[in-house]
């Protein structure tokens, strides 16, 4: 006969919590980051236009947060089970080595993104629809202005969402489908699911490409996805041999390079 489960293994884990807090508290940052912005464009519809702007933010912000908050949550359950990391987890369970595990990725989280960035620039100029690589009809203002929504929504918010959650789910599930162990990964899952994540990343960025280039012709289509999920498959090598943070700074670091570039076309 199984034994009956008693109240002490029914009991939430103490620290579970306090995890998700953490975690979802960093990753909200960059919801409200993305919803002021949206607020702030205007093109609301008439209903929202008419209340207060702290509550048309707040409005705007709960389903982004409701999909930060399932990302976490999946992300707690599944990424331990295939060995990956969060420095931002640690430190909440109390780990004293957190920090120095975080500085010793710095320079290869900077280094890729750096790279991953020039790279994307240079397909632009080289292959990318006419405007990808253009300070045409931008400011200085309007560069700086979009520095919140692209370091902490998207060098924070998408990597809790796609690799804390959406990769982490599916090493975890191609783990299982391998009968892989427990808290391990192998290259062949883990690059499958970098490749999965990476191509919905770029899929992710077509709404924004709508907005650049007018319309979605296929090799618009083409040119987003493929070159977004480059920057994913870097992002998502950084959280499989590093932690979920040297993936945010790689795609800060990859976002500097952009505004660097930005704000030399505009002063041009």
């Amino acid at each position: 006969m199984l034994p009956l489960p008693t109240r002490s293994s029914l009991r939430p884990d103490a620290g579970a919590h306090r995890r998700f807090g953490a975690l979802f508290c960093l990753g909200l940052v960059g919801v409200i980051a993305a919803s002021a912005s949206a607020v702030a464009g205007g093109g609301l519809p008439a209903p929202l236009a008419e209340l207060h702007p702290a509550l048309v933010l707040a409005l705007v912000s709960i389903q982004p947060a409701v999909f930060l908050g399932v990302a976490v949550a999946v992300g707690l359950v599944a990424a331990p089970r295939v060995g990956l990391k969060s420095r931002v987890r640690e430190l909440a369970d109390g780990d004293g080595g957190a920090w120095a595990g975080f500085r010793s990725e710095l320079r290869p989280a900077l280094g890729l993104g750096g790279i991953a960035g020039v790279a994307l620039l240079l397909a632009g100029w080289l292959v990318g629809p006419a405007g990808s690589v253009s300070g045409e009809g931008a400011t200085v203002r309007s560069v700086l202005a979009a520095v919140p929504l692209r370091f902490l929504y998207g060098g924070i918010t998408e990597e809790l969402l796609l690799r804390w959650g959406l990769m982490s789910a599916l090493a975890a599930i191609g783990r299982r489908m391998t009968g892989g162990a427990r808290g391990e990964l192998t290259s062949g899952v883990a690059w499958a699911a970098i490749l999965a994540s990476a191509v919905l990343f770029g899929f992710g960025h077509l709404p924004t490409a709508v907005t650049l280039y007018g319309s979605l012709t296929p090799s618009v289509v083409a040119f987003v996805v493929l070159g977004n999920s480059l920057g994913g498959v870097a992002y998502g090598w950084l959280y499989w041999r590093h932690s979920l943070e040297a993936a945010m700074v790689g795609h800060a670091a990859t976002h500097v390079v952009f505004v660097a570039v930005s704000l030399a076309l505009v002063a041009a």
